[in-house]
C-alpha cells in the first residue's frame, strides 16, 4: 500500500469523494476525527459502507485505543461487515497486538497498528515480530507523543522533524523491518503544500517506507507518485538481478562501471516485489 488516505468516520460524504480519490487503502477514523457525540453515529455509516457488496478498495477502521473504554463498541459495529484492516492508536507493543488479535476473533481483518503515541510504547517497538500474523505494518505518528510528554510540539519552523521525533520515527522504521512488516510513514499536515509534500514523501521511499498516510486526497496522486518504483530503478534492479543469476557464485560484481554485491541483490529484489514482479528465481 503506498497511500492510505484519513477519513472521518461522521462524513460519510466525504466517504464517497475519497473512494474516487486513488488511494490505496482508506482509514474510516472512529478516533481523533469524530466527536465524541458522533461516534455511534459514525460507526453506523462506516458499517453502511463496509457492507456493501462490491469494494474495489481496502477499508481500515481506525478504532479507538484499548484502554479508552469504547474500542469494543467500535470492533462491535464494523467487525460483522469484515473491514480489511483495523487500525489501533496508542499501541504499546507486542502485547497491544496480541490483545487485539483475541478480541478479533474469526474476522480477516489485519492489524496496523499505530506505535509511537506514549512514550512507553517507544520501548516496545522492538516486540511486535511474531505477535500476531494480522501484523501488516507498522505506522507512526508525531502529534499524539508530543501532547503525551508536555512537548510544545514535534516540528521546526522549517517543518522538519526536531530531534527527538527524528529518533522516534527512525525506531519505528527499524521496527517495521525487524517485524518483517512495511513501514507507513506518517501524514505531512500541510495539505496545502503540495511541493513540500514531494519532498516529504521522496525522503520517506529512500529511507526504507513503502507507503504514507494522506489526510486531504489533493495528496494522494503525489503520495503514489512518490512510493511507486521509476522506470530507471526497476530496469537496474532487473540488471542487478540478472547479473547474479548470470554469476551464481559472484559475492562481488560490476554493473555499468560500479560494484554491486549481496545487499544491492537484496535492494534490487525488494524493489521488484513491490513492484509485483515474480523474483522467485
Amino acid at each position: 500500500m503506498r497511500s492510505l488516505l484519513f477519513v472521518p468516520g461522521d462524513r460519510p460524504e466525504r466517504i464517497e469523494k475519497a473512494l474516487g480519490s486513488g488511494a490505496d487503502a482508506l482509514i474510516l477514523d472512529l478516533e481523533d476525527s469524530v466527536s465524541v457525540g458522533a461516534k455511534d453515529r459514525a460507526r453506523s455509516a462506516i458499517a453502511s459502507v463496509l457492507s456493501r457488496p462490491e469494494r474495489s478498495t481496502p477499508l481500515f477502521v481506525r478504532v479507538n485505543p484499548l484502554d479508552s473504554g469504547i474500542a469494543d463498541e467500535d470492533l462491535a459495529a464494523v467487525l460483522p461487515f469484515e473491514p480489511d484492516g483495523i487500525m489501533l492508536p496508542k499501541a504499546e507493543g507486542g502485547r497491544s497486538l496480541v490483545e487485539l488479535d483475541s478480541k478479533l476473533g474469526d474476522s480477516r481483518a489485519a492489524i496496523l497498528p499505530i506505535a509511537s503515541e506514549t512514550p512507553a510504547a517507544i520501548f516496545q517497538l522492538g516486540t511486535y515480530g511474531g505477535a500476531s500474523r494480522r501484523l501488516c505494518g507498522l505506522t507512526w505518528g508525531a502529534e499524539d507523543l508530543p501532547a503525551a510528554i508536555g512537548a510544545s510540539g514535534s516540528r521546526e519552523d522549517d517543518g522538519n522533524f526536531t530531534d527527538p521525533y527524528r529518533v522516534v520515527r527512525a525506531l519505528v522504521l527499524f521496527g517495521a523491518h525487524a517485524a518483517s512488516v512495511p513501514a507507513i510513514e506518517t501524514v505531512y499536515p500541510a495539505f496545502g503544500d503540495l511541493e513540500g509534500l514531494a519532498t516529504y514523501a521522496a525522503r520517506g521511499n529512500r529511507d526504507g517506507f513503502t507507503g504514507m498516510m494522506a489526510i486531504h486526497p489533493s495528496q494522494v496522486e503525489i503520495i503514489n507518485a512518490a512510493f511507486t518504483p521509476s522506470r530507471e530503478a526497476l530496469v537496474h534492479a532487473r540488471a542487478v538481478v540478472a547479473a547474479f543469476e548470470a554469476n551464481p557464485g559472484a559475492g562481488v560484481l560490476q554493473l555499468e562501471g560500479s560494484m554491486i554485491d549481496a545487499p544491492h541483490l537484496k535492494n534490487a529484489r525488494r524493489l521488484l516485489a513491490r513492484n509485483g514482479e515474480d523474483i522467485s528465481v
